[in-house]
């Protein structure tokens, strides 16, 4: 079965798309949702416990902002994070595509599709680009929080350029490009090559 990554940087409006190829019946494996969900497994509390220290888990569950606060500022710590939550995001996937035979394609969406190494697993890469300012003010308002954090986070995203350049399909979301009709070109080539 074709396995399509669709990646874009924080900000991008990656979900959006991936809504559009969901209404088109192409099944979306959320990376970032598994990722959360597996936030909550004893397995993954006891070796954040282990990694990071006791004072990360609250009332037996992980305290995400203690969590964020400690990997944001040091690459070494988001690679450790890293290196626990992506194999077992990426063996959720494989389990999850196995019971997806009759599907033409399927899609993961992921933030960090190259940064994880993930984008090896696919056979075509989907980008979502859109402008960096656009992408802050995006985040601002939809977490409600200050531009130096979008700027903090954004900082262990390789450029969107880079991005763009390493995948097979680039998707323009800055307002002035229509977003549909870029996915269903993009639908048609992957349902001719999974053919």
């Amino acid at each position: 079965m074709l396995k399509a990554g669709l990646t874009g940087n924080i900000g991008s409006g990656k979900s959006a798309v991936a809504l559009v190829f969901s209404s088109l019946g192409i099944p979306v494996f959320h990376a970032d949702e598994e990722s959360k969900k597996l936030l909550g497994s004893p397995e993954v509390i006891d070796e954040i416990s282990r990694s990071f220290g006791k004072d990360t888990i609250v009332n037996g569950l992980i305290d995400k902002r203690k969590l964020a606060s400690l990997v944001f500022g040091d690459r070494q710590s988001l690679n450790h994070l890293n290196g626990i939550m992506h194999p077992l995001v990426l063996k959720g996937f494989n389990t999850w595509v196995s019971t997806r035979p009759l599907a033409p394609y399927v899609i993961m969406e992921a933030a960090i599709l190259f940064e994880s190494g993930y984008n090896k697993e696919f056979d075509r890469i989907v980008h979502v680009s859109c402008p960096e300012d656009m992408a802050i003010e995006r985040v601002m308002k939809r977490d409600g929080v200050e531009r130096k954090l979008v700027l903090d986070r954004m900082q262990y995203q390789i450029k969107d350029d880079d991005k763009a350049r390493m995948s097979d399909f680039v998707i323009i979301n800055d307002g002035n490009h229509l977003v549909i009709p870029q996915v269903m070109a993009i639908h048609n080539s992957l349902l001719e090559i999974g053919a």
